[in-house]
């Protein structure tokens, strides 16, 4: 992990709100410059562990085997026991000091240069019910190119994930991508509040997490935190093609760049082909740009994400083109994302079984449908689509429907919890093709590996509590 930009003890209590108690022979003037860790097994010497209470677990448990581990300093909600051998900041909530801590960081950091100054330290808020962990790739990508970034690993996008994040910057980094995801109102706020981002994007307003929101209006509401507070001198840059995203204009007063496929779009997508291998799009830019962009990447809905990203870069006034040509390298959004395994015997497995929302199950359908060739058979292999709350029968009835429509030939449903998928499926007619209900993933291994044939093109998606990225491996001999 990254290394935190160095702070005393008496710096951290301070930022955090704390009550510092010093272990001999410490002393507040002692600085630490480790890793900030809430998983002690990542504690490596001069780590600062934050114990944290979970659902599950109590960081406070795991304080002796993080000092263990070489922890050069503590931070927890209770005095530690008798006999701790580091320096321990006492706070009322842990997960505040965090915020405040990776607050304080990003603040110093960014005032190490003058406002407008050469090297000041850009950061951009990414947020949307999909496509957030791409389009914070792709951009890392771009970044990365041009200066030293910093970006969250995996989907670190929460209110513990992102501040972790945050703080893996250090005097040099001159940007910083922040994920922000949230399962209910205020949290993007939250993360805004912490980051303080000069742009905030938003991709997209869907029905994922629309259970524990309360619906799709009110996951609006939460999405648009990402822009509300924004001065007139940021940026807010929006999908113009998602109503509920564009109305966000009205809720900021930053300057609102769009992107979509539509016309009016600031940032605009025509002529798009997906194929087997990647999806290519022509782009046009504001700048007058206009090129061809290939991605290594499958799926039309990835290309959203790209001229999102795009529009950051432009927004930013770096070079356009050079940061198309470092997209068209990018070999994949993530692990379990989209990600094309070859099985063997010809088969092809899509393992994009890392998360599943109404939105991205019909997107990965729709490019399970375009990518299939004409002598080979499409095979969808579904699960759950987890926290729909009142709209899981609906939803899950509707991508029935739509595999029967898109002529997949053949549907693999996982679970009871997804039976919907295969009842409606079946419901729909006129289909030549196959339907089968298994109870768990083993039974799903056994029909589909009893079914295999050469140049099948097998589509692996449901939510991650499903387990079915497992699945895809498994199928396509992937062990790591």
């Amino acid at each position: 992990m990254g290394r935190v930009i160095a702070l005393t003890l008496a710096e951290v209590a301070d930022v955090v709100g704390g009550r510092l108690l010093l272990s001999d022979p410490s002393l507040p003037t002692d600085v630490v410059s480790g890793s900030v860790e809430t998983d002690s097994r990542l504690v490596r010497e001069g780590s600062v562990f934050f114990a944290l209470p979970g659902e599950v677990t109590d960081g406070h448990v795991f304080v002796p085997s993080a000092i263990s581990n070489g922890a050069a300093l503590v931070v927890a909600e209770r005095e530690p026991d008798a006999g701790t051998t580091v320096p321990v900041i006492v706070v009322e909530n842990g997960v505040d000091a965090l915020a405040a801590l990776a607050t304080a960081v990003v603040e110093r950091v960014r005032s190490s240069t003058p406002e407008g100054g050469e090297g000041r330290m850009r950061v951009v808020g990414i947020t949307g019910s999909n496509g957030k962990t791409s389009t914070k790739n792709m951009l890392r990508a771009i970044l990365s190119d041009v200066g030293p970034t910093v970006a969250p690993e995996g989907s670190f996008n929460n209110h513990v994930g992102a501040p972790i994040s945050m703080l893996r910057i250090d005097d040099a980094t001159k940007y910083l991508v922040v994920e922000m995801g949230a399962s209910g109102s205020g949290e993007i706020a939250r993360l805004v509040r912490v980051a303080r981002p000069d742009t905030g994007v938003v991709l997209k307003v869907g029905l994922a997490h629309a259970g524990e929101f309360g619906g799709i209006e009110k996951t609006r509401e939460a999405k648009a935190e990402m822009v509300t507070d924004l001065p007139e001198s940021d940026t807010a840059i929006l999908n113009v093609d998602d109503f509920r995203v564009a109305s966000m204009r009205d809720d900021t007063r930053a300057r609102v760049v769009t992107f979509g496929f539509g016309d009016e779009a600031d940032y605009r997508a025509e002529d798009i082909d997906v194929t087997a291998s990647g999806t290519s799009f022509t782009l046009h830019a504001p700048s007058g740009l206009t090129r061809r962009v290939a991605l290594r990447i499958l799926g039309e809905h990835h290309v959203m994400n790209a001229l999102a990203a795009l529009a950051v870069t432009g927004e930013w006034g770096l070079d356009l083109d050079r940061a198309a040509t470092v997209l068209e390298s990018v070999t994949r959004a993530e692990r379990w994302r989209m990600e094309v395994l070859d099985a063997g015997d010809g088969v092809t497995v899509i393992n994009d079984a890392y998360n599943a929302s109404p939105d991205s199950v019909a997107a990965a359908l729709k490019t399970l449908a375009q990518v299939v060739g004409p002598d080979q058979r499409s095979v969808a292999v579904l699960g759950e689509m987890a926290e729909l709350g009142e709209f899981a029968l609906e939803e899950h009835d509707r991508i029935g429907r739509l595999v029967v429509r898109l002529n997949i030939h053949k549907l693999v449903v996982v679970g009871d919890a997804a039976r919907h998928i295969h009842m409606a499926a079946g419901l729909e007619g006129s289909w030549d093709g196959e339907s089968v209900l298994v109870p768990d993933i083993d039974a799903a291994y056994d029909a589909l590996t009893s079914d295999r044939r050469e140049g099948d093109v097998v589509l692996v998606k449901s939510s991650k509590s499903a387990g079915l990225r497992f699945l895809g491996d498994r199928l396509a001999g992937v062990t790591e």
